[in-house]
């Protein structure tokens, strides 16, 4: 019985206990994973296109018109290579490259049929 005249005190208690106890809203829990070394936009060495690389997607469009080229996925073999698979909408095939990060803001790439060219990382202005 006498547990009974404690029982609404004990659970106000816990209420107040539990609320000390209870994590933090989800938006002060969640931190923002480090982007990747590629994530962001890359400049042609020609100044003819620019590819975004994001979350594992890559696009690239032509500067002057804005139209998507080519688009794909990417993924890093190692630290400091990057294989991307590359649909090319203007010949409608599908190609491999692999990327080494050069520097944070070079990309030096080899297509699977050995052209070369490089990538340079897109300053925002």
């Amino acid at each position: 019985m006498s547990t009974m005249r404690f029982a609404p005190a004990a659970v106000a208690a816990l209420a107040v206990l539990a609320a000390c106890q209870a994590p933090a809203p989800m938006r002060s829990q969640v931190t923002a994973a480090p982007a990747s070394p590629v994530e962001g936009e890359w400049n042609s060495a020609d100044g003819v296109a620019v590819s975004r690389f994001t979350s594992g997607a890559f696009e690239t469009r032509a500067t002057d018109t804005g139209n998507v080229l080519a688009n794909g996925s990417y993924r890093f073999v190692d630290s400091r290579t990057v294989s991307i698979s590359v649909t090319s909408l203007i010949r409608n095939t599908t190609s491999n490259v692999n990327c080494a990060l050069a520097t944070q803001s070079q990309l030096n790439c080899t297509s699977s049929t050995g052209q070369q060219f490089v990538l340079s990382r897109r300053n925002r202005a």
